[in-house]
């Protein structure tokens, strides 16, 4: 149980009905989140994304923008978006991963173990969060308090 042990998965994990039947064989899931997102929020954050090539660094126009519109912040070079990043590589990938999440939410909706929380904002949706969980696992103690 979650009580008794860390987190055998990651976020975003699994995506497929056979990711979690290959997570069934590791551990026992007792707590399942399924955030959900509208499409198009999840769109318009993902194709926000512009990245500068030579080293990786990412910007999101909406939450993280450059200094200068299309430049990176420390070598002035162009920021060009990644073909997957593009609106419609975007909606194409949230349709797949939706078709293939679909068995997954159901199979632990049966186990009684799913958890789906709704909006567009983290600190609207955390509170939620924060509160299930904190009610399913206990604090760390420090030694001192021990």
């Amino acid at each position: 149980p979650a009580s008794h042990s860390r987190p055998c998965a990651r976020p975003g994990f699994p995506r497929t009905l056979g990711q979690a039947q290959a997570l069934d064989g590791i551990c026992q899931l007792d707590l399942v989140i399924s955030l959900n997102i509208p499409f198009e929020t999840l769109k318009d954050r993902l194709s926000a994304r512009w990245v500068h090539p030579a080293s990786g660094r990412v910007y999101n126009m909406d939450f993280n923008p450059p200094h200068s519109q299309g430049v990176d912040d420390l070598t002035g070079e162009p920021l060009v978006q990644r073909d997957e990043d593009r609106p419609e590589a975007v909606a194409a990938r949230l349709r797949k991963y939706k078709d293939a999440a679909k068995p997954v939410i159901e199979l632990y909706k049966s186990r009684g173990i799913l958890h789906s929380f709704s909006g567009t904002e983290t600190n609207k949706i955390w509170p939620y969060v924060y509160s299930l969980l904190s009610s399913r696992i206990p604090p760390i103690l420090s030694e001192e308090e021990h």
